[in-house]
């Protein structure tokens, strides 16, 4: 059961709303580190949280370690922030899967992606907004070859091929283009950015 769990967040970016990309948005020494996004987020009324703290214990690392919760259970990534033309973006990648009882040959031929969030703002409120497949689809069928791409699940989902620096200059491009990315979701602190805990959530409402 814990194997087909894992599963499903390592594919939840190619088989839900997300667009799947082979590489990062930035290198590591494009990342920066904003120290107000550690902490617990949430919708109003949703039961997702989304935990950001630190990746380790070293005061030059740029990672932050992602708990994202919901109803399922939680998955854990790494994440990474970096700005382009001022606009900030968030990378995130699966940690490596926890598959207790597969074995080595099994765990080779699971493709961990990356997924990119715009972030719009972090305080007073974090706003952030992922690509809308169905916008990317009419670009690439427009143009194909605005970036480097492969259609998967019987053409019906997008998986991002491009370079790192490609990814980039895309995104200059690009990124203002009226509805590239879905509607944003504003999300509000419900824990402070020394907490660690998110299995004893208070909200303003308790």
């Amino acid at each position: 059961m814990k194997t087909k769990k894992f599963l499903f967040y390592l594919l939840a970016a190619i088989l839900g709303g997300c667009i799947p990309s082979l590489n990062p948005l930035f290198n590591e020494n494009e990342l920066i580190f904003e120290e107000k996004l550690l902490g617990t987020w949430a919708e109003d009324d949703a039961k997702e949280t989304w935990q950001f703290k630190r990746g380790s214990d070293d005061p030059n690392e740029k990672f932050y370690e992602m708990t994202y919760t919901d109803s399922e259970g939680k998955g854990v990534f790494f994440a990474g922030l970096g700005k382009i033309n001022d606009v900030m973006f968030l990378n995130i990648y699966p940690h490596e899967p926890e598959l207790d009882k597969a074995n080595d040959f099994y765990k080779f031929h699971i493709l961990r992606v990356h997924t990119f969030m715009k972030i719009e703002q972090i305080e007073p409120t974090l706003k952030m907004a992922m690509m809308d497949p169905e916008k990317m689809q009419k670009m690439l069928e427009k143009d194909p070859d605005i970036i480097k791409h492969e259609m998967i699940e019987d053409g019906d989902r997008i998986l991002l091929t491009a370079s790192t620096e490609q990814l980039q200059l895309f995104m200059k491009k690009y990124m203002n283009e009226e509805d590239l990315f879905d509607d944003t979701s504003e999300l509000k602190r419900l824990m402070p950015r020394d907490s660690n805990d998110v299995n004893n959530i208070e909200t303003n409402d308790s």
